[in-house]
């Protein structure tokens, strides 16, 4: 287990490591707050867009449904008229300038995030780590889009934005400490600044937490897909019996291995770090029959992953109805 593993390990308990991390995790904290003040005081000015933004985010480190979430959000305005497009910081990509992401490009380069929602969302997607500038090359490609999603945009506050959503999973604010000592990215009192809260399986409302709007995501998916032929698909049925592998290289790997085992599936597991570059050796896996890996973790691995590689595609589930609500306050913004 790497350094940044083991420090993200602890960030559930208030351990030895995480104590010694409060000075850095304070002066984090300070300049978070700092930034965020002179955002407020207008001593560093966002940029307004002529469409409207909305932001998707949490205020903590690591994976917690954000890219399902905006997968759903596009999809979804665009079944109910709008065009929308994603900008997102390409993270884990080497691509340092602003691009547009195609389906056939490869994960080192876009990030793997931006890859899926490129396959999955049928938008334009545009990545840099200027997201104001990935925004503005994305209007400036695709004259008729008229909303922008931010994928992880929450702490990008140089980008205007329309409406806040933080997305929240099961592992809460952790020690509820800034980083490094915990996954704080922010204080968990911006939960109440924030315009809703969506809280992906069994998440809770933090204590103390007031959030405007509360909304529950489930992820949804019962059918695999072959990696390498996406028109051969499997059920959980097909798959009992055989000796599976399941690896995970997302924020919360232990949230699909549940569910692969929800599915009634009896999984060896393989945990590695979030984004993980995967090469050959990782999927070397002897004694296998079939290996099990998410949507995100396949677009890294389909060149080299061994014939029997099953894909588990999900979808976001909203209760209440997100993407209504979205639209009601967009028809409702003041023009830009």
């Amino acid at each position: 287990m790497g350094l940044i593993q083991r420090i993200a390990s602890g960030w559930q308990r208030r351990g030895l490591s995480a104590v010694l991390l409060l000075p850095l995790a304070g002066a984090f904290a300070f300049l978070v707050n700092l930034r965020r003040l002179a955002y407020r005081r207008n001593w560093l000015s966002s940029v307004k867009l002529p469409v409207p933004v909305v932001v998707i985010g949490n205020i903590t480190a690591g994976g917690s449904g954000k890219t399902p979430l905006a997968l759903y959000l596009a999809e979804e305005l665009a079944r109910r008229g709008w065009r929308p497009g994603i900008v997102s910081r390409g993270y884990g990509g080497s691509a340092s300038a602003v691009r547009a992401v195609s389906p056939l490009d490869e994960a080192g380069h876009v990030g793997d995030e931006p890859l899926l929602m490129a396959r999955r969302a049928g938008c334009p997607v545009f990545v840099g780590r200027d997201r104001v500038a990935a925004a503005r090359a994305l209007l400036a490609a695709h004259a008729d889009c008229n909303v922008l999603i931010a994928d992880d945009g929450l702490q990008h506050l140089h980008l205007g934005r329309d409406i806040e959503i933080v997305v929240m999973d099961g592992r809460g604010l952790g020690n509820g400490w800034p980083l490094p000592a915990g996954p704080l990215r922010e204080c968990p009192a911006r939960i109440a600044e924030v315009d809703a809260l969506v809280l992906n399986g069994d998440a809770t409302v933090p204590p103390n937490a007031r959030p405007r709007r509360l909304f529950r995501m489930r992820l949804i998916g019962d059918r695999f897909h072959d990696l390498h032929d996406p028109l051969r698909s499997c059920t959980t049925a097909d798959l009992r019996g055989r000796r599976l592998h399941a690896l995970a290289g997302i924020g919360d790997p232990q949230r699909f291995f549940r569910q692969l085992e929800s599915m009634g599936l009896q999984v060896r597991k393989h945990r590695f770090p979030d984004h993980h570059p995967f090469v050959p050796a990782d999927l070397a896996i002897p004694g296998v029959d079939a290996l099990l890996m998410t949507e995100k973790d396949a677009v890294k691995c389909q060149a080299f992953a061994p014939p029997e590689t099953w894909v588990l595609p999900v979808e976001a589930r909203l209760d209440p109805d997100l993407a209504q609500w979205v639209v009601e306050k967009l028809d409702g913004r003041a023009p830009a």
